[in-house]
């Protein structure tokens, strides 16, 4: 497993899995004095309210990004088990789809996608069915 890191406000905490990000940057754009690439640490979560935090959070395409309210996790760390499949449609961006959900390809394999996973909206991802965030550059409105 590649790395793992947790930004923690007390109220919040944000997860970013490196392997995921696709270094989109939608995050840095977005909100740039939490979101601070070229700095380590990169995140700052001091830096904005943990409402702003959890939007920009919610608008990462790769899922590289994801969040967890510390109040939600019980002391054996079980939260992610407990957690809903909620759907998610962001406004001129991807399709969000929060939980546990199993991805089947065309060529017949499957993978396992946890918490949060992006899905393409506007046609134009790379890495389709996976958001990439080229629906930034495109202009995507819907």
């Amino acid at each position: 497993m590649g790395k793992i890191k947790e930004y923690s406000n007390g109220e919040t905490t944000v997860v970013w899995e490196a392997e995921k990000c696709i270094h989109s940057a939608i995050c840095a754009k977005g909100l740039p004095e939490v979101f601070q690439p070229r700095d380590r640490p990169w995140i700052k979560i001091d830096a904005a309210s943990t409402d702003v935090i959890i939007d920009q959070v919610k608008q990462c395409p790769s899922g590289a990004l994801r969040y967890y309210m510390n109040a939600e996790v019980d002391k054996d760390d079980k939260a992610e088990e407990s957690f809903e499949t909620k759907v998610e449609v962001l406004k001129n961006g991807p399709l969000l789809i929060y939980g546990t959900l199993k991805v089947t390809y065309k060529d017949g394999n499957q993978e396992t996608k946890n918490k949060t996973t992006a899905f393409c909206r506007c046609g134009a991802s790379a890495n389709k069915p996976f958001c990439d965030g080229a629906h930034v550059a495109n202009e995507f409105k819907d």
